[in-house]
């Protein structure tokens, strides 16, 4: 194919294509290198330069102060659902976690391997439909932590501003809409976040750790799962996920270029909204999954009035060049995901096909 699809898949997901093409040009061959990106080492100064731009412009991008490491790992979000609780939790051995979804779900189970989670706040009855309000929170003034999952792919809800921890350590898992706006680091003691969402290709997590934290972290933690160990060794104690570091470095230079995160949010909610108002001015041929002050601007999930019509309009998108409109099975329907790199062309262009659908079907 010469032509690029819309891809509203939830992850791996779309990537500016500036920066495709950025890469592409450079893949066989850096400048004034001679090698390809996949094929540097680690250890050499071409990428002690790449790594820095890439720390460098997170940094600036979230106003990150130098109380934080910034940290690229492997093993994804789902390796933090073990790497918090092992490092965090202890001596109190007991933490807080909000639940809104699967992923929150699954940090859970991990989390209980290591010592006492007290849930502060479940919308599960609900099947998800909203995020916890923080009068709903009961929290225990005496957990190591308080967890919380920023935005919610299946579902298609998101916190609109962090839950208050009172005087206990905020731990985010903003896999999916970090960069998506501007936040207060310094409210948080530690961020993790898969990159594959806003910040690069599958492969690498960012983490960003308050420097106090480390001294939860004991020695007696299996060596590559102590943050200790990633700090001291400035993330390469074992060899990183070179490229997409790389990535990494271009996508924050893009951000800059396109404005910064606050340009960012205001294109976010731009995005957003045509879609969202497109589901509610349908007249109920399209029916919104998460209630509205829990909104997800990342990833818009709804239903129709059946499984056939479901069926029928994602054959058709998928024919007309929209991919990856199936929701997920814990909600089926439909998710668009419009993550950062999403254009507003193509939510344009899908909002026009679901009017053209709904007016030849409803």
């Amino acid at each position: 194919m010469e032509k690029r699809i819309y891809n509203f898949s939830a992850g791996p997901a779309i990537l500016p294509e500036e920066v495709i093409k950025a890469a592409q040009e450079e893949l066989f061959c850096l400048p004034g290198v001679g090698m390809s990106i996949l094929e540097i080492s680690h250890r050499s100064k071409v990428f002690d330069k790449i790594h820095a731009e890439a720390k460098d412009g997170l940094k600036k991008l979230l106003n990150i102060s130098d109380d934080y490491h910034i940290l690229f790992l492997q093993g994804g979000a789902s390796l933090q659902f073990s790497m918090v609780p092992l490092n965090l939790m202890p001596p109190a051995n007991k933490a807080d976690y909000i639940v809104t979804g699967t992923w929150s779900k699954k940090a859970v189970s991990e989390a209980k391997r290591v010592g006492t989670v007290n849930i502060s706040a479940s919308t599960a009855d609900q099947n998800f439909i909203r995020v916890p309000k923080q009068d709903e929170l009961k929290l225990d003034p005496g957990a190591a932590y308080l967890h919380y999952t920023s935005n919610n792919t299946i579902f298609g809800t998101q916190f609109h501003s962090e839950p208050d921890p009172g005087n206990v350590p905020l731990v985010c898992d903003a896999s999916s809409d970090i960069l998506h706006k501007k936040i207060d680091v310094s409210k948080y003691a530690l961020i993790y976040a898969g990159a594959q969402k806003n910040i690069g290709p599958s492969g690498v997590t960012l983490v960003i750790i308050r420097k106090d934290m480390l001294e939860r972290s004991s020695d007696s933690i299996h060596t590559m799962l102590n943050y200790k160990t990633h700090t001291e060794n400035d993330s390469l104690y074992n060899t990183p996920n070179v490229f997409g570091i790389y990535i990494i470095a271009l996508v924050t230079k893009h951000l800059e270029k396109m404005g910064g995160l606050d340009a960012m949010y205001e294109l976010n909610k731009k995005k957003a909204g045509l879609l969202y108002d497109c589901i509610d001015n349908s007249g109920g041929f399209f029916k919104g999954h998460a209630q509205k002050d829990s909104r997800s601007l990342m990833n818009i999930t709804f239903t129709l009035g059946s499984e056939e019509l479901e069926k029928k309009l994602i054959s058709e998108a998928t024919a007309a060049g929209f991919d990856g409109l199936k929701g997920h099975r814990s909600v089926g329907g439909l998710r668009a995901s419009i993550y950062n790199a999403f254009p507003i062309a193509g939510v344009e262009a899908l909002v026009s096909f679901m009017n053209d659908f709904m007016k030849r079907n409803g």
